[in-house]
């Protein structure tokens, strides 16, 4: 995907996920709430700068020369973010995908150990494992109390949902006919 960054929202997020990318401390990489926040809002003023393009030399200055003081800092918690996404998306697989890690627990899905890299495509997303579960359809088979739902059955329930959505064939009768006359020249 090509993000021009001549839209003022397109530059932000651009930015955004830059500074994110180096400006990646968490709360609990601070002694004190009150350290995390003026971090947080230190952040969020300079990315506004560089969006509004307020003295952008120095801030790039700024960004360089935080990026070599902390830059194992930065590799770290790149890697811990990863490894989190890595085991969000194993424990949405469910059960079916369970694999023991070395320490004898169990995740599902892919086993990340501390300080190994979760397994990654272009972008940067990480891979899918398995086939996603299929959501089962309401309609058309047995309904969730787990009998057959006859047609007369089928037809109440489409009529109540669609009075309580607030539908009425009234109402759709009125619109048809006053766009069919709309149009007529007199």
């Amino acid at each position: 995907m090509v993000v021009s960054s001549n839209n003022p929202h397109n530059k932000e997020i651009l930015v955004r996920r830059r500074i994110a990318s180096i400006f990646n401390k968490r709360e609990e990489d601070f002694p004190s709430l009150r350290e995390y926040n003026d971090y947080l809002e230190e952040v969020e003023d300079m990315i506004f700068d560089l969006v509004a393009g307020v003295d952008v030399p120095a801030i790039e200055e700024k960004i360089a020369e935080y990026q070599k003081e902390n830059a194992d800092l930065i590799l770290i918690n790149q890697a811990r973010k990863a490894e989190e996404l890595a085991l969000a998306m194993a424990a949405s697989k469910g059960p079916r995908a369970q694999t023991d890690n070395t320490d004898g627990s169990s995740q599902g899905g892919i086993s990340v150990e501390a300080g190994q890299y979760a397994p990654t495509i272009a972008g940067g997303q990480p891979r899918p494992i398995g086939i996603a579960p299929q959501p089962v359809p309401l309609r058309g088979g047995p309904d969730m109390h787990g009998y057959a739902e006859d047609e007369e059955t089928m037809r109440i329930r489409t009529e109540r949902a669609s009075s309580a959505a607030g539908w009425s064939i009234e109402f759709s009768k009125k619109r048809a006919f006053e766009e069919a006359f709309a149009s007529i020249c007199v």
